[in-house]
């Protein structure tokens, strides 16, 4: 996805700045921007707490219950930097209010779903509208709103809706699975995007590049397809092993693509990703920093939800509880995470932040068949305060020191980032837990690799970023 920060913003709801005070015309696109970006959050993690009660009723096997996650991430990852391109040719805001129409219909699908074909194929066009709402809502606030501190604050705001979606959908996920049943989350989907597609068309402004680049064909099937087919290669691998004719297959196709991806980059005209940018030592290494926190945090929660579930056999509500003391914690780790980075630098909280989620995610370890949900509750609302301080810390490095020309680029793969690796985690570590003989014993094995992964890349980004970044 390119944001552009020299896009032309047209129509008549141009939001006007009264000094650095938003106005309540732009206190109103604020929220419907927000609340588009909150609902996709949600998405990734109501159904998390469902899955069991889920399965059982839709005849989906523990073994399969991850695609009710991969369906909705595959997409929502593999479309991103496409539809973003696309809007920035066709226009943002129409493209925006299209994605929230497929999104709130698809949702319906998924709420009304009568069998594992049904509701997967409403998992999957959720996903296709998110691919749509992320980056078009991301650009509109961008473009809508001037950059410095109205932006900062616009960006601030966003950001901490986005981070807390996640966890507001467990809690908010196990209320409603005990109360209403798994259905309620799907049709909760629904009924937000109706809201805000009824708000949005009034009171967003339209935008699109002026200087209307050519769409990057070669670029978008390459990488769409290459993450298609690498994630279900990694997916299908971790149930049924390397040996499948279509693991294989999906596996080499996925690499070829991606490689012949950054091929044609290099070579186009108006790149759907720049390769310069990536270049950049910065710019590399809080990407992967940010892609290695977003990636390994989705599968601690994906198999700590089936732990507490199935091993410990607590309710959906309960579940969600437990959750919340780390949505709490997250809150609290936001609020303090920029008196650290001014403090102690960007560098230097990244790779700390890094270090002390892959600790807390190791004490995980410590939980057993009998008991272990306090632990849990303690351990994960810690490695959350840490994965937070990662993902503020990381998007300062990755858009530091970046021209302001080449700003967009640089925000644009902070957001590409973080869809991407809500996408791999789970494909690539949390299905082991579901495949072992003994659940128990799967958990356990995804939070050694997992916790092993986040210290040795925090090791490795304070290597590569060298001295200290401020």
């Amino acid at each position: 996805m390119t944001i552009d920060t020299q896009t032309a913003v047209t129509g008549p709801h141009t939001v006007a700045p009264e000094g650095h005070r938003l106005t309540g015309r732009a206190r109103l696109v604020l929220f419907v921007l927000c609340a588009a970006q909150f609902m996709v959050a949600l998405d990734f993690s109501v159904l998390n707490v469902a899955l069991p009660v889920l399965g059982e009723d839709l005849g989906l096997s523990r073994s399969a219950l991850q695609w009710a996650v991969t369906a909705f991430a595959l997409p929502s990852g593999g479309f991103l930097l496409l539809f973003g391109r696309i809007a920035d040719l066709f226009g943002r805001k129409r493209l925006f209010l299209a994605g929230l129409a497929l999104f709130g219909a698809a949702s319906l699908l998924a709420t009304l779903a009568w069998d594992p074909a049904s509701f997967l194929t409403g998992r999957a066009l959720q996903g296709l509208g998110a691919a749509v709402v992320v980056p078009t809502g991301m650009s509109l606030l961008t473009t809508t709103f001037p950059e410095g501190p109205l932006r900062d604050k616009a960006l601030g705001i966003s950001g901490t809706l986005l981070s807390l979606g996640f966890t507001v959908g467990m809690v908010l996920g196990g209320v409603m699975t005990d109360t209403l049943g798994w259905r309620s989350t799907m049709g909760l989907l629904a009924a937000a995007a109706v809201i805000v597609l009824c708000l949005a068309p009034r009171l967003l402004p339209e935008s699109r590049t002026p200087e209307r680049p050519r769409l990057d064909v070669p670029g978008a099937v390459t990488v769409t397809g290459g993450l298609l087919a690498l994630i279900y290669a990694l997916s299908t691998a971790a149930e049924r092993g390397f040996g499948g004719t279509d693991v294989l297959v999906s596996l080499v196709a996925g690499v070829l693509l991606l490689a012949a991806f950054v091929v044609v980059e290099s070579k186009a005209p108006a790149p759907l990703v720049s390769l310069p940018m990536l270049g950049r030592r910065t710019v590399a290494w809080g990407n992967v920093g940010g892609l290695v926190t977003f990636s390994m945090m989705s599968t601690v929660v994906f198999v700590l939800t089936l732990y507490l579930q199935e091993t410990l056999h607590l309710s959906s509500f309960l579940t969600g509880l437990v959750f919340g003391v780390q949505g709490v914690a997250s809150a609290v780790a936001g609020s303090y995470a920029p008196r650290f980075i001014g403090r102690f630098g960007a560098r230097r909280t990244l790779v700390g932040s890094l270090l002390g989620q892959g600790i807390f995610t190791a004490a995980l370890l410590a939980v057993g068949t009998q008991s272990g949900a306090l632990v849990a509750a303690v351990a994960v609302s810690v490695a959350s305060m840490c994965h937070l301080g990662a993902i503020i810390s990381y998007g300062i490095i990755v858009t530091s020191g970046v021209p302001d020309a080449q700003q967009g680029l640089a925000t644009g793969l902070v957001t590409t980032t973080q869809q991407v690796g809500l996408t791999i985690g789970i494909p690539l570590l949390g299905v082991l837990a579901t495949t072992r003989a003994s659940l128990f014993d799967g958990v356990r094995t995804v939070l050694a690799i997992d916790a092993a992964l986040v210290t040795v890349v925090a090791l490795l980004v304070a290597v590569g970023l060298g001295r200290r970044t401020r």
